[in-house]
């Protein structure tokens, strides 16, 4: 069952916003939200359901500048009573790389980041403080840098302090770090490669979606390469890498709809174009892919602390490997797309 993505509000900081925290705006702005605190809006915050200009929010603390725009998840209106804080759980973590400051991990795909009111458990936020106390680091609060959708699976980096985590939110939204993704898509990409700039906003219809509009929303842009094709009795996929130059909600997705690419099993925005192919087992497999065939791979970015120059890079898991090699030649894609690697 899917989980669907939760609401959302938008806006722009104005004067009247000026010299106050972050978290002091947020209960001004959402004053029509039942029991809602600082408290609660902090929680929002520390979980990355806060952005400031498609970056995660640093620090309840802090300041916006005029015109900057603030968006905020909202996994369901706060509750009378302040949810529980997160508890540890053991569940496993496949960790790319960790220091005193940061960690990166491979998010394994249909695994839920942050406890939300109806899923409180199992996430990778719970996961993570147990890992965190298991290393006599109790006191560490960690800090989502970015988030992925429950069906997408990749590389996710983490902040152990709220520090740290400012330091690489003002990186985001400098446009320091890179982030791409690979992507199992219908289609052929014509021409192999290039960039969308489309902008994007919520569906009027259902608010949980996102469309595209060349005159309306926010800007939005997303480089693509198509570096294997189908060929063949399997022709009528493509696997693209995709870099994310701002960060929209389902931006890639919507992105690649926009241009006739659907990704094979999104379903949001996904169509049944298994249909069209005529190889069976291929067509079969792409029919009953659980999720979108989307995968963060790799993320680069200066270390928050000293400065240099880090890329971590997450081995693609078993559901995408199995429809890689069912659609393509492996010789057509480089074999760093199979391996992880990091680069400090």
């Amino acid at each position: 069952m899917n989980v669907p993505e939760p609401p959302r509000r938008v806006f722009r900081a104005d004067r009247g916003d000026a010299a106050r925290r972050l978290d002091q705006i947020l209960v001004r702005r959402l004053s029509d939200l039942p029991g809602l605190s600082r408290t609660r809006v902090q929680q929002w915050i520390g979980a990355g359901l806060v952005r400031v200009n498609g970056a995660p929010a640093g620090r309840a603390a802090e300041k916006l500048g005029l015109g900057d725009e603030v968006e905020v998840l909202l996994s369901e209106a706060p509750p009378q009573r302040p949810a529980p804080s997160p508890i540890p759980q053991e569940i496993p973590l496949a960790i790319l790389y960790e220091d005193d400051h940061l960690l990166a991990l491979n998010k394994p795909p249909g695994v839920v980041v942050h406890p939300t009111f109806g899923h409180s458990a199992g996430t990778v936020l719970n996961a993570l403080l147990w890992h965190l106390r298991s290393r006599g680091e109790e006191s560490a609060r960690p800090g989502l840098v970015s988030r992925l959708d429950k069906g997408t699976s990749g590389v996710m980096v983490v902040a152990k302090s709220g520090e740290i985590h400012g330091r690489l939110a003002r990186a985001v939204r400098s446009r320091k770090v890179e982030k791409e993704y690979l992507a199992v898509v219908y289609g052929r990409a014509v021409p192999p490669k290039g960039r969308i700039d489309r902008k994007i906003l919520p569906d009027p219809v259902d608010p949980r979606r996102m469309i595209t509009s060349r005159t309306e929303g926010r800007d939005s842009s997303t480089l693509y390469e198509r570096i294997a094709e189908s060929e063949g009795e399997r022709e009528g996929l493509a696997l693209l890498r995709c870099r994310l130059l701002t960060g929209r909600m389902h931006q890639i997705r919507v992105h690649l709809k926009s241009q006739g690419l659907p990704i094979v099993g999104d379903p949001v925005y996904g169509e049944p174009r298994w249909k069209g192919l005529h190889d069976a087992d291929l067509a079969a497999l792409c029919r009953g892919f659980p999720r979108q065939a989307l995968h963060a791979w790799r993320l680069a970015f200066p270390h928050p602390v000293t400065g240099e120059p880090m890329e971590v890079v997450a081995p693609v898991p078993e559901d995408l490997r199995e429809l890689l090699e069912a659609g393509f030649k492996l010789q057509a894609a480089p074999s760093v797309y199979f391996s992880g690697r990091t680069v400090p």
